[in-house]
């Protein structure tokens, strides 16, 4: 087995961002979320550069006046990190930290590091890696150099691999294989329980939905657990799976598995496809929304996109939670459910919704 190792660096970073804006009406959601992203990474967002996609730039990805404009404000600020909302190539990110002669990191990497910092079971910790080294061994030939500069501490350097990156294509590609090895061996044991779980008829729940919704949060509830429960993106990655007792000798299994969000990089989605295949596979999803958020109703399309993607069931129980943070009208479909995890507003009928839809 491929040998993990912590690294438990956790220091905040002054960061800037710059997103290329596809379309002038997303850009809000698109700060946000950005945003977000660096805090959960502890980066300290000092301030968000944007430009039009179509100034693309096949060196830096972004124009000239706008490069020398970050370069500045970089150099006045003592500015650390830039964040490219956007998936880059190894010699752009190589070419925009020579220029800048600071650390960059795009979309991908930053997810990445999130998932390197929340991952603390084994598996979680195999996940990572694998997605760290793909992402790796695809941009090395003009990656190399650049990162040897800033150590191998902080954003983008840190998780359950080495503490400092080794950017050696063949350490890679054994390395990868190893890992896949062990991804194998992870499939295989879920899919043993799968099949003894459906040849007791045992019913198979599982909570989905953008990340920081509140899922692991209604899993708690539920099931009177106490996992870890954080204001962050991807705060919670390992999978965790609870009896749920519906009453009248009835249960369930209920599982709390990964957020989703925008974009979400086909790295982590292919290392994370054992913990995937437990929402493919699920009799019911409880989709969970935080409905405080103004861009809610995107988070749900977000989700649905890609429960659809990896071919979900249908039967899904749209749960529009934190509802004590919103004092305005909520439209409901006929799917949907308003709720609270906090003051456990509907909790008993949620539960009959869920028998009936497992039994009915």
């Amino acid at each position: 087995m491929t040998k993990m190792y912590e690294n438990n660096v956790i220091e905040t970073e002054k960061a800037v961002v710059f997103c290329p804006i596809e379309n002038e009406k997303d850009k809000a959601f698109q700060f946000a979320e950005i945003e977000r992203l660096c805090t959960s990474a502890n980066l300290e967002v000092k301030k968000i550069f944007h430009q039009d996609i179509k100034a693309f730039n096949r060196r830096t990805i972004m124009g000239e006046g706008k490069l020398q404009e970050i370069k500045e404000f970089v150099k006045e600020n003592d500015i650390e990190v830039l964040v490219v909302d956007f998936k880059l190539t190894g010699s752009q990110l190589r070419n925009l930290s020579d220029e800048l002669k600071i650390k960059v990191l795009d979309r991908i990497l930053l997810i990445i590091d999130i998932f390197a910092l929340n991952a603390k079971s084994n598996e979680g910790k195999i996940e990572v890696k694998l997605a760290q080294n793909k992402y790796l061994l695809t941009r090395l030939s003009s990656m190399q150099g650049s990162f040897g500069r800033f150590g191998g501490a902080g954003a983008g350097m840190r998780g359950p691999g080495e503490t400092k990156l080794e950017l050696d294509r063949r350490k890679l590609e054994t390395e990868i294989q190893a890992l896949e090895r062990e991804i194998k061996k992870i499939k295989n044991s879920r899919e043993q329980n799968r099949l003894a779980r459906k040849k007791s008829q045992i019913k198979s729940v599982v909570i989905g939905g953008y990340t920081n919704a509140g899922k692991s949060s209604l899993f708690n509830l539920l099931t009177k657990d106490d996992i870890y429960v954080k204001d962050k993106l991807f705060a919670t990655l390992d999978t965790t799976c609870r009896k749920m007792f519906l009453g009248e000798n009835q249960y369930c299994t209920l599982t709390d598995t990964v957020g989703f969000i925008s974009k979400l990089p086909h790295e982590l989605v292919e290392s994370f496809s054992s913990t995937l295949e437990e929402v493919k596979d699920a009799d019911l999803i409880l989709h969970v929304v935080d409905v405080s958020d103004e861009n809610y109703k995107r988070n749900i399309d977000i989700t649905n996109e890609i429960l659809d993607n990896i071919g979900a069931t249908k039967n899904r129980l749209v749960i529009l939670n934190k509802t004590d943070l919103i004092n305005k009208p909520i439209e409901i479909k006929e799917n949907e459910i308003l709720f609270s995890v906090k003051n456990k507003t509907n909790l008993e009928q949620l539960k009959e919704e869920i028998k009936n839809r497992l039994y009915k």
